[in-house]
C-alpha cells in the first residue's frame, strides 16, 4: 500500500508541474534513474509513476530518447461561450428530441455518448449481485416488509458516516431516502414551491429539471453559467426579487462539468439565506472529482437549513437500483409527507445492498477506480476531439463528472446531426434539450463514462468527420 501511495505521490507532483506549466509541452522529463535518485525510491516506483502519467495521456515515450510532456497535456481548443440571462417565455422543452435521445439506450450497438449512464463494464456488477444474495439470505422477510417512510436506517446511517465532506454536520436522522436524485428534487419542489412560483436554474441544465419544473407549473429563469466556475451570481442578484426557489449543481454540473468555487458557494448560501429562498442542491456528481479531494457542497455552508442536499448512486454505482437521498434541512417534515403520499418507501432489498456496500468500504474502493477511469477517458476524448473535430470547435474542461460540452460552428444544427449520427450508430445529446429556449442548437453533450477502446475512439473520430462534412 505504501508503495502504491508513493508512486501516485510522485505522479501527482509531475502532474501539478504540467498543469502549472512549470513543465511545458515538449519538455523532456528527467530520466527514470535521475528521478529515482532524486526521490530516493526504487526504479520500479518511478516506472509505475510514469505508467500512471502515460495512462492519462500527460506524457509520452519516444524511442531511444526518453519521456516528454505530451501535446494532449494542454488544450488547443477554446472553452464554450457563456449565454445571456433568459427569463421565462413559457417555451417548452423539446420532448420529442429528448425521447429520441432516450430511445438510443434500446440499441446496444449505438455508441453510448448520449445519456449520462455509466457503461456496465465500469460498474462492480458481480459484487453488487453478491450483495443482493447476501441481503436476501440474511433477512427474515427477504426484504418484503415496508421500510420506514424516511428510509432504511442502516442506509441513512452509512450515508451520514460516509459524507465526511460535511465534517459530521449531518446524522442519519437528517436524511430521507428517495427513488434516485430526480425523485429527491421532485419531492423538494413539491415541498417548497407552488404552481406559479418562479425557479432559477443553470443554463444549460439537465433537461429533467426543466421537465419537472414545467410539470409543476413553475416559471423558469435560466441563469448564464460559466463552463468553469458555474452559475453567474451577478445575474442571480439582478432577478433575486422574482425568485421563490433555486436548483443548482454546484459540483460538476450537467452538462457543462463546471465547479463553483468555495467563495461563490459561501456567497450564494448567504444571499439565499438573507432572502429566505430554498436551494435544492443536486450533488449527483460531487464524488466524481478529478482533483485530490472532493469539493464541498453548498450544504456545508448552510447554517439556516435552507439547502436541500440531493444525491444518489445512480451515476456512480447502480443506475437501476434507484437509490437516492436528500438532506432537506428545515424542510424535512414536508419532504416526508410528500414521500408518504407518493411512494411510501423504496424497495428494501436495494437499500440494504447499498448500505452494506458503503459500510464495508467497497463503495470508496470502486469510486477511486471509477474516478481514475473517468479522468483518463476525459483526456482521451479531449485529445481525439482536438485532433479530429473542426478547428473552431469549443470544448469544456470539466474537473469532474462524466460529460464534455461542445460548441460547434453556428451553421450546424445538432438536432439534425443527431438523426444522421444515429443512423451510423453514434449517439450524443443535442444542445437544444438542455434549455427551454431556442438556443444551444450548435452544441452537444458527450458522455465519457464508457469503455475506452478502439471502437469508442473510431466512433468518436467518425462523429468528428460527420461534423466536418456538415459545415
Amino acid at each position: 500500500m505504501a508503495k502504491e501511495v508513493l508512486y501516485l505521490k510522485i505522479a501527482n507532483i509531475i502532474e501539478e508541474q504540467i498543469f502549472s506549466e512549470t513543465l511545458k509541452i515538449g519538455d523532456k522529463l528527467p530520466s527514470i534513474r535521475a528521478l529515482q535518485k532524486l526521490h530516493d525510491v526504487s526504479l520500479n516506483t518511478i516506472k509505475q509513476a510514469f505508467l500512471e502519467l502515460e495512462s492519462k495521456s500527460l506524457i509520452e515515450s519516444r524511442p531511444k530518447s526518453g519521456f516528454y510532456i505530451s501535446k494532449t497535456s494542454n488544450r488547443k481548443l477554446a472553452i464554450p461561450s457563456m449565454n445571456k440571462l433568459k427569463l421565462s417565455e413559457n417555451q417548452a422543452a423539446p420532448e420529442d428530441l429528448i425521447t429520441k435521445v432516450f430511445d438510443t439506450l434500446k440499441d446496444k450497438s449505438i455508441s453510448r455518448f448520449s445519456l449520462g449512464v455509466p457503461d456496465e463494464s465500469l460498474l462492480p456488477i458481480a459484487k453488487l449481485n453478491k450483495g443482493i444474495l447476501k441481503a436476501a439470505r440474511n433477512w427474515a422477510e427477504s426484504g418484503t416488509s415496508y421500510e420506514p417512510v424516511q428510509g432504511n436506517a442502516d442506509l441513512r446511517r452509512n450515508i451520514a458516516k460516509w459524507s465526511l465532506i460535511l465534517d459530521g454536520k449531518l446524522s442519519e436522522d437528517d436524511f430521507v431516502i428517495t427513488s434516485g436524485a430526480m425523485n429527491a428534487i421532485y419531492n423538494c419542489l413539491m415541498a417548497v414551491a407552488k404552481r406559479g412560483d418562479t425557479i432559477a436554474i443553470e443554463s444549460p441544465v439537465y433537461f429533467g429539471i426543466i421537465q419537472v419544473a414545467q410539470t409543476l407549473g413553475l416559471n423558469i429563469i435560466e441563469l448564464p453559467t460559466h463552463p468553469v466556475t458555474g452559475v453567474d451570481l451577478e445575474a442571480l442578484k439582478k432577478v433575486i426579487h422574482k425568485i421563490d426557489v433555486c436548483c443548482f449543481m454546484s459540483n460538476f454540473s450537467n452538462p457543462l462539468g463546471s465547479l463553483m468555487p468555495d467563495e461563490s458557494k459561501i456567497e450564494l448560501v448567504k444571499m439565499l439565506t438573507h432572502h429566505n429562498i430554498p436551494l435544492i442542491e443536486d450533488d449527483l456528481y460531487g464524488n466524481l472529482f478529478f482533483g485530490r479531494s472532493r469539493p464541498k457542497p453548498c450544504k456545508y455552508y448552510d447554517e439556516a437549513g435552507i439547502v436541500m442536499w440531493c444525491g444518489s448512486v445512480s451515476k456512480t454505482l447502480a443506475p437501476g437500483f434507484r437509490v437516492g437521498w436528500v438532506a432537506p434541512g428545515k424542510f424535512k417534515d414536508q419532504i416526508i409527507r410528500e414521500k408518504l403520499v407518493q411512494t411510501i418507501c423504496q424497495p428494501s432489498l436495494y437499500q440494504e445492498v447499498i448500505a452494506d456496500f458503503l459500510e464495508h468500504g467497497r463503495y470508496d474502493h470502486h469510486l477511486r477506480n471509477f474516478r481514475n477511469t473517468l479522468y483518463t477517458n476525459s483526456l482521451h476524448f479531449q485529445r481525439t476531439i482536438e485532433d479530429c473535430f473542426p478547428e473552431n470547435t469549443k470544448i469544456s474542461q470539466p474537473q469532474g463528472g462524466s460529460f464534455l460540452w461542445l460548441e460547434l460552428d453556428k451553421s450546424i444544427d445538432t438536432a439534425v446531426l443527431f438523426d444522421t449520427a444515429v443512423k451510423q450508430k453514434i449517439g450524443f445529446a443535442p444542445g437544444r434539450v438542455f434549455t427551454q429556449h431556442d438556443q444551444y442548437n450548435n452544441c452537444m453533450r458527450l458522455n465519457f463514462a464508457v469503455e475506452w477502446n478502439e471502437k469508442t475512439e473510431f466512433d468518436l473520430k467518425r462523429l468528428g468527420q460527420l461534423i466536418k462534412n456538415t459545415i
